[in-house]
């Protein structure tokens, strides 16, 4: 798997430049290859921001293990 330029990005950067995909292609007026290349940067970035959640979730999921297990000593 290679690595991209989005894989160095904050979540909140990532949405944010997301947003911005978004907007551009909901405005219209650019020509095809241009639309194509937003959507993949798109779906890269979408990727890169379920991923970040992913993580941040398993983070919680061991917090919360931990303070339960922390609980039972």
């Amino acid at each position: 798997m290679t690595q991209s330029a989005d894989d160095g990005l904050t979540y909140e950067q990532a949405r944010h430049a997301l947003g911005e995909v978004v907007q551009k292609l909901e405005a219209g007026g650019i020509p095809l290859e241009e639309s194509i290349a937003l959507w993949e940067r798109g779906e890269k970035l979408a990727n890169t921001c379920q991923r970040l959640l992913d993580g941040a979730q398993e983070r919680l999921d061991a917090a919360i293990e931990n303070a339960h297990q922390d609980d039972e000593i």
